[in-house]
C-alpha cells in the first residue's frame, strides 16, 4: 500500500488533482450532475471553500480553502467519492469507472508565491 506524506495545515488552502480509475472513460462530464450533487452535499455536512475547480473527462483539479481549526480533507474526498458511489452505482464501479482518488495536494502558503507550490 502506498505511504503518502501529506502536510496538513489548520485552515489550509490545498491544491487537488482527482482521477477515475480508468482515464479512457469520460465519467466525470457525462455524470457532471452527480458530481455537483456530491459536493453539495458534503459541503453542507463539513464546510469548505471551494476557490477554484476544473472537471476535465477523466480528472479533476480544484483548489480548497478548510476552515480555521479543520484540516480533514481526506473525510471530506471520502465523502463526495461515497455520494457518487450511491447516486449511480454501476457507472462508479471499481472494475468500470471508479473515482480512484489519487489525491496530488500541495498547501498554498497565504502569503508566499505560489509558483512553486503547483505539481507539474
Amino acid at each position: 500500500m502506498t505511504n503518502y506524506h501529506r502536510h496538513k495545515r489548520k485552515g489550509g488552502i490545498y491544491f487537488f488533482t482527482v482521477n477515475i480509475a480508468d482515464r479512457r472513460k469520460t465519467l466525470l462530464t457525462e455524470r457532471i450532475d452527480v458530481l455537483r450533487d456530491a459536493f453539495r452535499q458534503v459541503k453542507a455536512l463539513h464546510p469548505f471553500t471551494m476557490d477554484a475547480i476544473v472537471i476535465l473527462p477523466d480528472h479533476l483539479h480544484t483548489i480548497w480553502t478548510l476552515p480555521k481549526g479543520d484540516d480533514d480533507f481526506n473525510l471530506r474526498w471520502r465523502q463526495i467519492k461515497s455520494a457518487c458511489h450511491r447516486s449511480h452505482a454501476p457507472a462508479w464501479e471499481r472494475n468500470s469507472t471508479a473515482p480512484a482518488v489519487r489525491i496530488g495536494t500541495q498547501e498554498c502558503p497565504p502569503q508566499h508565491s505560489h509558483a512553486g507550490a503547483w505539481e507539474r
